[in-house]
């Protein structure tokens, strides 16, 4: 499914799985710089669309390139701000990434657990679970939603 394609009427809030939604996934490896980002298609367009009827945009992502070591946590929040100014840049928004760097599945905070969501409930009180909308690439972004409560739909 094409991002474009996503109707998001009747949502508030949208979660947004990063590697394989935002940007090209890579296969057996990790986005470990900037130079190794590269957005997917209609990202732009997308996100300039839903700026607008959205009232909050998350990035939830596992990042367990840090946990091996790949790279630094500071590299990691690099690139997401990175991310975020060139979202911006073409009138989208992100309002907040959340990150899980754990090696192990037994970790909460590391989807399909979800400890990322927790966080997103404790940091914005307003946001409701009933008008949150999870997009994301693999079978885990969507046990998340469902483990959520939480509509998802795979791209």
């Amino acid at each position: 499914m094409n991002l474009l394609d996503i109707d998001i009427t009747g949502y508030e809030t949208l979660l947004l799985d990063r590697d394989g939604v935002i940007n090209k996934l890579r296969p057996n490896d990790y986005v470990k710089c900037w130079e190794e980002f590269e957005f997917l298609p209609n990202v732009f367009y997308a996100s300039q669309a839903w700026n607008t009827g959205l009232k909050h945009i998350f990035v939830v992502t596992n990042q367990r390139g840090v946990g091996k070591g790949l790279m630094t946590e500071d590299t990691l929040n690099d690139i997401h701000q990175r991310m975020i100014a060139e979202i911006e840049s073409h009138g989208g928004r992100i309002d907040k990434v959340y990150y899980c760097t754990a090696l192990t599945e037994e970790d909460n905070r590391r989807k399909p657990g979800i400890g990322m969501f927790l966080d997103i409930l404790r940091d914005y009180p307003d946001v409701k679970p009933e008008t949150c909308l999870m997009i994301g690439d693999s079978d885990s972004d969507m046990e998340f939603a469902k483990n959520c409560g939480i509509k998802g739909i795979k791209v």
